[in-house]
């Protein structure tokens, strides 16, 4: 199947075709009418993933359980864990693009940013679940990609990274770290509008107008939204970062760029007491654990103004 060219939210441009892809589909399965729900404590079958389109190649369903297996008795285990065992895999922009109607697509073997951390987070939520099936990973991706868990057409997915938070904060996923005192010495006000501004970018809205005003609705709901971020002058390694940053936290790089709330995203990792990224890189082309500690990787973006961070609940 081919996918047609589309813009990620990190707004650069690629083309990509998937090849030896298997559909599943299932019918009927609910998704938990609360948001605050514990269900996904459970362990899941494929008949509770009844009613999703999920496109997969074969390999993942093997990578998927083959990482959750060996990990299974590893107390110590973070998402950064797993996000490493993707170390060296090829970045793809727009692999959750270009399909005429809106599904679940698992993709190990190609990566951007946000695909990686929906990834390694889905992983972390079985791994702490004690689950190791493929259908068991499904179920927390689709938990965590999509609004209140459910697909329910393109704008249903969680396009903008602070939509990202606050959906899987009311399912008490993640939680972000918010603190009156330093280094949070800055605040973010939402102002996003770059995928309503700008649809001619975006397959499925050229595809289908209409859906141009669900999502200038969802831009809507976070617009004039207030956080406090770490500025990029204060990352560092000071005892203060190390108090709110975890190995495995997600960092949620802020900018400047008109119309959007986040750039990048990736995971912390301390290593020789000082803090790096491990990212799906469009520079270097693959998932990397970046050599630069994250107060220089920051400092080589000029539109890059700090960080936001969050953590997986246990």
């Amino acid at each position: 199947m081919n996918l047609k060219k589309c813009v990620s939210l990190c707004s650069t441009i690629f083309c990509l075709a998937f090849t030896n892809i298997a559909w599943a589909q299932y019918t009927n399965a609910e998704i938990p009418e609360n948001e605050n729900t514990d269900a996904i404590s459970e362990n899941y079958s494929k008949d509770d993933l009844d009613g999703v389109n999920i496109l997969y190649d074969k390999d993942d369903s093997l990578t998927i359980e083959t990482f959750l297996k060996a990990e299974k008795d590893n107390d110590k285990a973070t998402a950064a864990t797993f996000a490493r065992k993707f170390i060296g895999i090829p970045y793809v922009a727009h692999t959750l693009e270009g399909n005429e109607d809106e599904c679940l697509v698992v993709n190990t073997r190609q990566m951007d940013c946000t695909t990686l951390v929906e990834t390694a987070t889905a992983l972390m939520l079985c791994h702490q679940r004690k689950m190791t099936s493929f259908y068991d990973y499904c179920r927390m991706l689709l938990t965590i990609r999509y609004h209140k868990g459910r697909i329910d057409g393109y704008a249903s997915r969680l396009h903008y990274f602070t939509e990202w938070i606050i959906d899987n904060e009311q399912k008490k996923i993640v939680d972000e770290v918010q603190k009156s005192s330093a280094p949070f010495n800055a605040t973010q006000t939402i102002q996003v509008g770059f995928m309503s501004e700008h649809p001619e970018y975006y397959e499925a809205l050229k595809r289908q107008p209409k859906l141009i005003m669900q999502i200038k609705d969802n831009e809507k709901r976070i617009n004039g939204l207030i956080f406090r971020y770490i500025p990029k002058q204060d990352v560092g390694s000071s005892a203060a970062m190390r108090e709110v940053v975890s190995d495995g936290d997600i960092i949620a790089i802020t900018c400047s760029k008109k119309g959007l709330d986040i750039a990048h995203v990736g995971f912390a990792v301390w290593q020789e007491n000082k803090l790096h990224l491990l990212n799906a890189s469009m520079i270097h082309k693959k998932v990397v654990l970046e050599p630069m500690t994250l107060k220089q990787y920051l400092s080589r973006h000029p539109s890059h103004t700090g960080i936001r961070v969050i953590r997986i609940n246990d």
